[in-house]
């Protein structure tokens, strides 16, 4: 296994448009706050903001996701990502309007360009070999990660510095760059011909036969959202300076973004659905001991191996996506994931901070973990009971409801089959 069948100029050029895409989502929720926190409620009304921001996401993601087309998705993501700059545009130039307008704003800002984390993803993976799909969403991995990294730092330095309106409209040029920037790269990517309808009800079937995954989705992001919103509280609980969290979590980060260059690095024996409950357990393991361990290094360490296996355990969640669904469905599929990941990180934080102000924040991030492993067991269920019907229908059934005809699947392995191996997955 190895990384060179990745490196190209194509890839470099998409990498840079995924920069420009990526980091306005991740500066979002903090920019909103540093738009708004001088005035009366500002507080109230940036995290007000900031949910109509998932909300647009949410809403935006699977709606034009499903619109997209293989082969002319070009149009459709500039589109999206022109629409983003206009909402975060409207966000810095007008950042006294009234609160409903500013929600519309950060409304569009999440709809426009919801389709693209997908639409990029597919794209990526059309422009390097097949056997090196592993190696391909481990780069973007990385550089997710990166951008997580780096983005709370960019938003903090611009609004402090130079003013609450400007990581707005910075985010908004990224946009707009990147929406330039995917005429550098090609209209779309090849759907297969011999696969089923593309029409908007049977790309639907076909998504819905995908749900295990997306419910494995949500609940790998939903430990994110422990370790992220609640930690704050929990460094009080135990006498440590709230000043902490930052470097705490950018430690997180950075150990996600080393663990998706390790899992990149050869192939892993397993079905992805097992790889992908062992991951999601140790993970639920990890942030169980930042709830438990008293002392910093303790926690600090405990949260590096969250993210470690965080990482591995979302690349195999991408890696199963494209084994289930063909590919004139991938980029709806990761549009959908990308929704479902926001709703398990939105249930599992509204669970936290609804258990705040009755339990300490240890026991709160105790009752997430424990939402987490039942969401794990359901995705785990459906993905072996799914596996099970295709090899039981046999391979004429599994190429009429698209398994084994995605991307991976096109080698002839059904869901879930030692075939994982075979292709370095």
């Amino acid at each position: 296994m190895s990384y060179r069948d990745v490196v190209s100029r194509r890839v470099l050029t998409w990498a840079l448009v995924a920069v420009g895409a990526r980091m306005p989502v991740a500066m979002a929720p903090l920019a909103l706050v540093f738009l708004v926190r001088e005035r009366p409620g500002g507080y109230a009304l940036g995290a007000a903001l900031a949910a109509a921001y998932v909300i647009g996401e949410i809403v935006g993601a699977p709606v034009l996701g499903m619109r997209l087309d293989p082969g002319r998705a070009r149009p459709h993501l500039a589109a999206g990502l022109v629409a983003g700059a206009a909402g975060f545009t409207g966000l810095g130039v007008f950042p006294g309007a009234s609160p409903a307008l500013l929600a519309a704003s950060a409304f569009l800002a999440g709809a426009g360009p919801a389709a693209a984390p997908g639409g990029l993803r597919a794209l990526l993976t059309s422009l390097v070999p097949r056997h090196a799909a592993a190696q391909a969403l481990s780069v973007e991995s990385m550089l997710t990660f990166g951008v997580w990294a780096v983005s709370p730092a960019a938003v903090t330095g611009l609004a402090l510095g130079a003013g609450p309106r400007f990581p707005l409209l910075l985010q908004a040029a990224l946009m707009a760059a990147a929406a330039l920037g995917l005429w550098l790269l090609p209209a779309g990517w090849a759907a297969d011909p011999a696969g089923p309808g593309t029409g908007g009800a049977a790309r639907l079937r076909v998504l819905a036969r995908a749900w295990p995954v997306f419910v494995t989705g949500a609940a790998g992001l939903s430990l994110l959202s422990l370790a992220e919103l609640v930690l704050p509280a929990l460094l009080e609980q135990r006498g440590i300076g709230v000043g902490w969290a930052g470097p705490l979590l950018t430690a997180m980060s950075v150990a996600s973004a080393v663990g998706a260059f390790v899992y990149g690095l050869r192939s892993w024996p397993g079905r992805l659905a097992t790889r992908s409950v062992v991951l999601m357990a140790g993970m639920s393991a990890a942030v169980c001991l930042v709830a438990l361990i008293p002392a910093a290094p303790g926690m600090a360490v405990a949260l590096a191996a969250a993210g470690l296996l965080q990482s591995g355990a979302m690349l195999t969640r991408n890696l199963s996506l494209r084994e289930a669904l063909p590919p004139h469905a991938l980029a709806a599929g990761y549009s959908v994931m990308y929704a479902a990941v926001g709703a398990g990180y939105a249930a599992t934080g509204s669970l936290a901070g609804a258990l705040l102000p009755l339990t300490t924040p240890s026991t709160a991030i105790l009752a997430g973990v424990a939402l987490t492993l039942l969401l794990t067991a359901v995705g785990w269920w459906g993905e072996i009971r799914t596996a099970r019907s295709a090899r039981s229908a046999g391979a004429g059934a599994g190429a009429d409801v698209g398994v084994g005809t995605g991307a991976a699947g096109a080698e002839g392995a059904p869901v879930g089959s030692g075939g994982d191996a075979q292709r370095g997955l």
